[in-house]
C-alpha cells in the first residue's frame, strides 16, 4: 500500500501498489496567503503532483517570541483557497476540538510528534474521516507507534500515514534509524520520511532550533532505498528568510534535483529482481 492508496481522491495521484513516491512539501508555516500560493505553485512546477504542507499555528516554538502562524480562522480560510486550486493540502492540529473544522479545509490532518500518544486527539482526527499522518514522536520507539495508529482504526479510520522524523540523541540532536522504516512499514500503513526534521538540531540556536541541511539529501536517498512510501520536506525559497525552522528547511532551487533522483532510487528499489 502507498500513500495514494490512502488519499482515494483520484486526479493525478495515481493508485494501486506501484503508484509512484510521494511527495510532502510546503513551507513549515503559513507566512502570507501569497506565499503558500507561490510555494504551491513552484513545487507543482518542479515535481509534478504533490501533497502541500503548511501549518496554520506551530504551537510548539521554542520561545513565546517566535512566528507562530495567521492563527486558526486566517489560517483555515488560507489552507482552503490553496485546496480550491487543485492541490492536496495537508496541516496539522493540535487540540481534538479542532479536527471537524479543520476537515473542511484540507485533505490530511496531521498530529505533531510531541502529540503523537494523545488518545483524544488521535481518536477526533480519526472520526473526520480524513486520512490522518501520525509523526512519531521523537521519544517513541518505531514497535511504539503502532499504538498510535490503531487508536486511529479503532475510531473506524483505517487512513493512517506514520511518519518517521528522527528521534532524540542527547541533546539538541536527532538520529534515524533506518531498521525503524521496516519495522513501521511492516505494520501495513504506508511510511512518510520526513527528510527535513530528521536533521534538525531541537533549541540548538538558542531561542529557536538548529539544522544540518547538508544531510537533507543523504537521508532521503537512505530511506527511499530502504522502500518509504513518501517524502516529508519543509521549502522555502529563501531558509534564511523563513519565519519557522529555516535552518533545516530545503531550499526550493534544490528540490528538482533531489526529487528526480529519489524517483529514480524508488524505481530500482522496487525493480524486479
Amino acid at each position: 500500500m502507498r500513500v495514494s492508496d490512502q488519499l482515494e481522491i483520484g486526479g493525478d495521484l495515481q493508485s494501486g501498489a506501484r503508484a509512484p513516491l510521494a511527495l510532502i512539501a510546503g513551507p513549515c508555516v503559513i507566512e502570507s496567503e501569497e506565499h503558500v500560493h507561490f510555494l504551491a505553485r513552484e513545487i507543482a512546477k518542479v515535481v509534478g503532483p504533490f501533497i502541500f504542507k503548511a501549518s496554520f499555528d506551530k504551537a510548539n516554538r521554542s520561545s513565546v517570541n517566535s512566528y507562530r502562524g495567521p492563527g486558526f480562522a486566517e489560517g483555515l480560510r488560507i489552507l482552503k483557497s490553496v485546496r480550491d486550486a487543485g492541490f492536496t493540502v495537508l496541516t496539522d492540529i493540535h487540540e481534538p476540538s479542532q479536527a471537524e473544522a479543520v476537515a473542511e479545509s484540507v485533505d490530511i490532518l496531521q498530529i505533531p510528534a510531541f502529540l503523537c500518544r494523545q488518545t483524544d486527539l488521535l481518536t477526533a482526527a480519526a472520526r473526520t474521516g480524513r486520512v490522518v499522518n501520525i509523526k512519531k514522536g521523537q521519544f517513541v520507539s518505531p514497535h511504539d507507534i503502532r499504538h498510535a495508529a490503531e487508536k486511529v482504526a479503532a475510531a473506524g479510520n483505517d487512513r493512517i500515514l506514520l511518519t518517521e522524523r528522527g528521534s532524540s540523541f542527547g541533546y539538541n540532536n536527532l538520529v534515524v534509524d533506518m531498521r525503524g522504516l521496516a519495522i513501521m512499514r511492516g505494520f501495513g500503513w504506508p511510511v512518510v520520511f520526513d527528510a527535513t526534521h530528521s536533521v534538525q538540531l531541537p533549541g540548538a540556536a538558542g531561542t529557536v532550533s538548529g539544522g544540518q541541511p547538508q544531510f537533507i539529501g543523504p537521508l532521503a536517498r537512505a530511506a527511499v532505498a530502504a522502500g518509504v512510501d513518501a517524502v516529508f520536506v519543509e521549502v522555502h525559497e529563501a531558509p534564511e528568510r523563513a519565519l519557522s525552522d529555516g535552518a533545516n528547511a530545503l531550499r526550493l532551487d534544490m528540490l528538482g534535483s533531489l526529487w528526480r533522483r529519489l524517483l529514480r532510487i524508488d524505481a530500482a528499489a522496487h525493480a524486479p529482481e
